[in-house]
């Protein structure tokens, strides 16, 4: 009698656990498709935008691809590309952020040399005050890359 009982247990948590794991696989299917589309629909939506700010989580999204990076290097030259006036010596507090994309250019997984370059030689066509810190920002970037 007690070995029955055993039996019957075990079975009813063996069918549990059969019901839990259906459970817990099902949902992430439907996340992952979620996911995608939320992915397609915010890839969309960034190609509208042209604000440094959005151009620049385009180019710090490590999963941007290389097309992306390119459209938003583009737009950071033909919306973005003046950089504002040193103040005497010292570079304005705005150059960190075109220091920051030129950096993290350099290290994303997509980039090519193409688009690297673009970026650093239309920077310092447009900004020639600018170049010492342009050519620095770059080299940081291409020796941080770890090859």
């Amino acid at each position: 009698m007690e070995l029955s009982l055993l039996v019957e247990t075990i079975i009813g948590l063996v069918v549990i656990l059969i019901i839990l794991v259906f459970l817990l696989v099902l949902p992430s299917k439907k996340r992952a498709k979620a996911t995608k589309k939320t992915s397609k629909l915010s890839s969309s939506s960034t190609k509208d935008k042209t604000d440094l700010e959005s151009l620049r989580k385009i180019i710090r999204n490590r999963q941007s691809s290389t097309k992306e990076l390119e459209y938003a290097v583009d737009m950071v030259l033909k919306h973005h590309g003046k950089i504002p006036p040193k103040m005497g010596v010292r570079v304005n507090p705005q150059f960190d952020a075109y220091s920051e994309m030129l950096m993290m250019l350099c290290r994303h997984p997509n980039t090519n040399k193409n688009i690297i370059l673009k970026l650093d030689k239309e920077l310092r066509r447009l900004n020639p005050e600018y170049t010492a810190e342009i050519n620095d920002a770059t080299a940081k970037g291409l020796e941080s890359r770890g090859f």
